[in-house]
């Protein structure tokens, strides 16, 4: 048994390393393409010359003006569209008629590009900050609502007959069967939730605004302050990874949960 443990996590850590190194050659090739005359320096400065802009805009406070602009729309729209889908989701995957009166109107929605949508979010709502908050959600809810449906579409039956042959109510039932089978699902919609709020409303910015990082990407590129813009995608980047991170996070702080799942019906 400590064997395998001893094996899993040299995998895991293995593994780790692996990803750290192929990052690091990745920023090595940044570095080395551009000063050694490969690739136009001008249009793809050295990784050096990003970071320094880096430091100079968080140091001046311009990255966490535009920085806080941007998370504030998709945190917002993200959290609206969790608050909608999730207990939808719930009654759609328990009660099977309802969704299959809904289905059709949901995956015509869901499949109609979102950004596609901006134009006329805009031509309803305005350029104000309604209309960007209303594209991160319309972009993050469908990953939510289809993922939490098809968590409680896939909890054993087994369990839920042995949950229901002990005479427990639906309100443990669901506390204790439905919630914690179907966590995992709906944790992995988040992360693809969370990744489209970010794409759009960094698209939504370069459409219309005058703050958040997807302003700020595209009037350095027509400033032609090309460092400045790169320091702008390499914080979107190391947003997107934290983000994803930090949710992988909470269903690992989660999985208690299944082993109250064990214990609620053996």
């Amino acid at each position: 048994m400590s064997g395998e443990i001893f094996s899993n996590l040299k995998d895991k850590v293995i593994g780790r390393s692996h990803g750290l190194i192929l990052v690091f050659l990745f920023f090595i090739a940044w570095e080395i393409l551009p000063r050694s005359g490969i690739v136009s320096s001008v249009f793809f400065p050295p990784f050096s010359d990003t970071v320094i802009a880096l430091k100079n805009l968080a140091l001046s406070g311009e990255l966490f003006f535009h920085l806080k602009a941007s998370m504030e729309r998709s945190l917002i729209g993200f959290g609206l569209a969790a608050i909608v889908a999730i207990p939808l989701g719930f009654v759609m995957g328990w009660y099977t008629r309802f969704e299959k009166y809904t289905d059709l109107l949901m995956q015509s929605l869901r499949n109609t590009s979102q950004f596609a949508l901006l134009p006329l979010f805009i031509l309803l709502l305005g350029i104000g900050e309604v209309s960007k908050i209303a594209m991160v959600f319309y972009a993050a809810v469908w990953f939510m609502l289809v993922n939490t449906i098809s968590g409680v579409k896939n909890v054993d039956p087994l369990y839920i007959k042995a949950a229901k042959s002990f005479g427990i109510s639906n309100y443990y039932l669901f506390k204790k069967v439905i919630l914690p089978g179907s966590f995992p699902s709906i944790i992995a919609g988040a992360r693809l939730s969370a990744k489209s709020a970010v794409m759009v409303v960094i698209a939504a910015e370069m459409l219309a605004a005058r703050s958040g990082l997807g302003y700020f990407i595209q009037d350095s590129q027509l400033m032609f302050r090309i460092p400045e813009m790169y320091a702008g995608i390499l914080t979107l980047s190391i947003i997107g990874v934290s983000m994803n991170y930090i949710l992988i996070w909470i269903e690992k702080r989660a999985t208690y949960w299944k082993g109250d799942l064990d214990s609620a019906i053996l």
